[in-house]
């Protein structure tokens, strides 16, 4: 039996079914699981669902990123992100866009995975993937009320706040100083240490 990076985990039957129940054997209950189709989304799907939040008076945070071979920087970059505000929405870089930025043989998890892990945390409410250069039309485009960069992109920081000071967007910088890299994780693996 095959499992869909978009099925909930709770429908999946196969030979590891009390595995994917749980340790603690807990019952196996779709209201337990969230499915994470319902946080990925088209753009136009977003731009929906985001004026329902608006019209709530619901502050929506933006993060963006690759999110190729996830590790604690990217746990708390997200965790962050999502304190700035009521709503967190996550722009995740096309598999294109992704091999332009980080180079040959990435991203090493499709666009799809990549979606599906992000859109497991609990911190994300909505996920969808952009090819746009970078987020500066994102911004124009949805206007979020928060810009989150990581700590690792302070620089990235005094060009967006051009921009987000005209859309009337405030720029947070989250997460934690620590340097944390999926490329050096990469580069580690393909060395073989695993340190």
């Amino acid at each position: 039996m095959t499992l869909s990076i978009f099925s909930p985990v709770c429908c999946y039957r196969g030979p590891y079914d009390n595995f994917a129940r749980g340790v603690a054997n807990l019952p196996c209950d779709a209201q337990l699981l969230m499915d994470t189709r319902d946080k990925i989304l088209s753009r136009g799907g977003l731009h929906e669902v985001l004026e329902e939040h608006r019209r709530a008076g619901r502050r929506i945070v933006f993060a963006d990123g690759v999110f190729d071979l996830l590790h604690a920087g990217h746990v708390r970059y997200l965790r962050a992100a999502r304190a700035e505000g009521d709503l967190l929405v996550v722009a995740i870089h096309s598999d294109a866009r992704a091999r332009e930025l980080k180079g040959e043989g990435r991203p090493i998890l499709t666009e799809r995975a990549r979606a599906a892990l992000v859109a497991a945390f609990a911190a994300v409410d909505y996920v969808f993937v952009f090819d746009d250069v970078d987020v500066k039309s994102l911004l124009r485009e949805f206007q979020p009320e928060v810009h989150a960069l990581g700590a690792d992109r302070a620089s990235d920081a005094a060009a967006a706040a051009d921009l987000a000071s005209l859309l009337g967007i405030r720029v947070a910088i989250v997460g934690d100083g620590r340097q944390h890299s999926t490329s050096e994780l990469v580069a580690r693996l393909r060395r073989g240490n695993n340190d």
